[in-house]
């Protein structure tokens, strides 16, 4: 098995354990900050054991500043976890998972207003592309999830989590040279002191089913996940790996209509559509239109 093939299995892997998630979140039956704190707690008896085999514990693994990034970054895939797991109940798992993967376009708009990037012609119609699919799907409200002001209440929690997505993908590129694995341990650690207070932890889940739902969430969703993650995207280029990471809303998709009987609108289908084209053509760099290339060019180097 060649490095691609393998790196495109372990990243295809990743994907479809991802699109799970909701899943285990909502049959575990435990409100959401318990379920995010036992998460970093698994995560983080895995990532321990995995970077001590790594032999990356260690005093210079990490400098004070780049410890104190990696803490930042962690405050903020926990804050992201919370939100997204927070929404599956209000807009169901599919609509949050298909809102959630505005991520690419949180990020864009965090490149311009931090470090001054130029927003092209062509970042920008898949842009308008993303949100007219969020109006579809803000227009949408299936009876079995939630409706009115609660469904929307879904959709901006999911918004919330994708931005805090971005702000922690920021952080890491300003960890480059640090290894992934010991990041992630970083943050589940900081989630562990973060909800520590609010998880209410001496009322302890109860059954070995919620225990073992719980427990993958930790030592699957977060540690096996992020070591294939990890181990693809060292392998794959930037646009397979992007392609390959839209296996996860498609997942999630399934399991709602497979899992919880969705049945969704025709206004949902066409705005998560237009999320995941837009999503797509961002990440993939995919052409504009001939009629739009032309005014892109005509617009000159400085752009819109």
């Amino acid at each position: 098995m060649n490095s691609t093939t393998r790196g495109t299995a372990e990243m295809s892997a990743a994907m479809v354990i991802s699109g799970t998630i909701g899943w285990f979140v909502v049959r575990s039956g435990q409100p959401v900050l318990a379920v995010v704190f036992w998460r970093c707690v698994f995560g983080a008896v895995t990532m321990i054991a995995v970077c001590a085999a790594m032999g990356l514990i260690r005093r210079d693994a990490m400098s004070g500043r780049q410890l104190a990034l990696a803490a930042l970054g962690g405050v903020a895939i926990v804050l992201n976890w919370l939100l997204l797991f927070a929404a599956y109940s209000h807009a169901s798992i599919s609509v949050a998972t298909v809102v959630y993967n505005t991520q690419p376009f949180m990020l864009v708009g965090l490149g311009v207003l931090l470090f001054a990037e130029r927003l092209t012609l062509s970042k920008l119609f898949w842009l308008v592309m993303a949100f007219l699919g969020m109006l579809m799907i803000v227009q949408g409200k299936p009876g079995g999830s939630g409706a009115g002001g609660d469904y929307l209440v879904g959709i901006a929690l999911a918004l919330g989590a994708a931005f805090f997505y971005a702000v922690a993908a920021i952080v890491a590129k300003a960890l480059k040279g640090v290894p992934p694995h010991l990041i992630v341990l970083v943050q589940v650690l900081v989630g562990i002191v973060m909800l520590a207070p609010l998880a209410n932890v001496s009322e302890l889940p109860s059954g070995a089913t919620s225990w073992a739902l719980l427990g993958t969430l930790g030592v699957v969703h977060t540690g096996l996940v992020f070591i294939l993650l990890y181990a693809a995207i060292q392998r794959l280029p930037t646009t397979l790996t992007g392609a390959l990471s839209f296996i996860y809303p498609l997942v999630a998709i399934i399991v709602d209509l497979a899992a919880f009987g969705l049945q969704p609108q025709l206004a949902q289908i066409a705005g998560a559509a237009a999320i995941l084209v837009a999503a797509a053509g961002m990440t993939l760099g995919w052409s504009l239109p001939a009629w739009l290339r032309r005014s892109d060019a005509q617009a000159g180097p400085s752009g819109t």
